[in-house]
């Protein structure tokens, strides 16, 4: 049934764009989960083999995960019912935040609803007009939103160009005001990590603030999963760590690390933090048993990395383009198909879908255009059978489809 607001003219620039979207062939509609998210799972009624998931360790299912949010319901109750400084802390969140601290080796953790809040949260309230922000050109939304709520004057570095973030450094050097150099640990779309330890060492070099988000990078690269500052050895070089919760954790949060007045001071201005309601407890309690297990099962991570490397080397020896070509080289888990052209892209990730396979293309705005591309993530839990099926059905996909020759 279509309301009386439909017609109603104060929102038509929307329906323009929607019609470009469509127009573009960039027009999506959502996939509807229907159980468990899987190696193999159902989405719109159809049975797929869901390459296009962040569960990277397979931890949404766990049992010990389901237990430990279990329990806390039963025992908390369904919510917090108040903001953290008012009456939501609960011990349970103090906990979580002890739990991480101590997994990324710094004196303390604040826990965000979201990695975009924290991240956004974060640079917003540490800086001012005065200060400074140099940041990857392909670094996060979250980090450039961050960055404008400032009102910090940005400065944008090549992608992984070190010597141009200097260049940077030195024009302002004799500037008043703070500089922060930020870089995402792994960027989300290429599958690429970031210099975290060179440029830990230039903001030593010039005293500027040094600041990761490791969303992609937690649980794993590092040391049982600690992430991109533990890969590079950079212990004590790198100010702020942002990580995610909905990713290898597999459920649901952000969270920044660093020193005890780093986080005491966003306790009291990070504003997500201040008006925005507390986790409930059942996922600070989930979120404390996905870390046990990083410590308990380091063989979930051994895994994932032998199914990227494998799936990786099958799809190059394909033909496909899976970046360092137009695109930078992806090195982890997240292994883009590149295409290019936005139609070509939703056409084929349709496609896949269709022969069984769950691959989301991605067009701009999330990627420039001319950089379309098919993302796929691989997992610990998916079986070397499963990724074979994949595979063949990529390769048969792409060939009608006029994709690979």
């Amino acid at each position: 049934m279509t309301t009386a607001t439909a017609t109603r003219p104060q929102l038509a620039h929307l329906t323009a764009q929607i019609d470009d979207f469509k127009a573009r062939g960039t027009f999506f509609k959502l996939r509807v989960l229907e159980d468990e998210q899987a190696p193999v799972c159902t989405y719109d009624g159809k049975r797929v083999i869901n390459l296009a998931s962040n569960n990277y360790l397979g931890l949404c299912n766990h049992p010990k995960l389901r237990e430990a949010a279990i329990a806390a319901t039963v025992k908390y109750g369904v919510g917090s019912g108040a903001v953290r400084t008012i009456a939501g802390t609960m011990r349970i969140h103090m906990e979580l935040e002890e739990k991480i601290a101590a997994f990324k080796n710094v004196e303390a953790c604040v826990v965000f609803q979201s990695g975009f809040t924290a991240n956004a949260g974060t640079v917003s309230s540490i800086l001012g007009k005065d200060d400074f922000i140099l940041s990857d050109e392909l670094n996060h939304a979250s980090i450039i939103d961050g960055a404008r709520l400032s009102k910090a004057k940005i400065k944008v570095f090549r992608h992984k160009d070190v010597a141009h973030a200097e260049e940077l450094l030195k024009e302002i050097e004799n500037e008043p005001g703070r500089k922060l150099i930020i870089t995402d640990g792994v960027f989300s779309m290429d599958g690429d990590i970031g210099p975290v330890g060179e440029l830990a060492t230039l903001a030593e070099k010039y005293g500027a603030i040094m600041m990761v988000d490791d969303a992609h990078a937690s649980g794993v690269l590092g040391r049982n999963g600690r992430g991109s500052v533990d890969h590079f050895g950079a212990h004590g070089k790198v100010d702020i760590q942002v990580g995610t919760l909905s990713k290898a954790i597999a459920s649901l949060g952000g969270y920044v690390c660093g020193s005890r007045d780093l986080i005491d001071y966003l306790y009291h201005r990070a504003r997500p933090f201040l008006f925005s309601t507390s986790h409930p407890p059942s996922v600070a309690a989930t979120c404390i048993a996905a870390f046990d297990l990083l410590e308990s099962e380091p063989e979930r991570i051994e895994r994932l990395w032998s199914n990227t490397w494998y799936f990786k080397e099958q799809l190059t020896n394909a033909g496909f383009d899976v970046g360092g070509v137009t695109t930078p080289k992806s090195e982890t888990p997240i292994t883009p198909i590149i295409l290019g052209d936005g139609r070509k892209t939703m056409d084929f990730s349709k496609a896949l879908f269709d022969a069984g396979v769950m691959a989301t293309g991605i067009a701009f705005p999330t990627v420039p255009e001319g950089r379309a591309r098919v993302r796929t993530i691989m997992t610990s839990e998916h079986t070397r059978a499963e990724i074979d099926q994949a595979l063949e059905t990529i390769v048969s996909v792409a060939k009608t489809t006029g994709v690979l020759a």
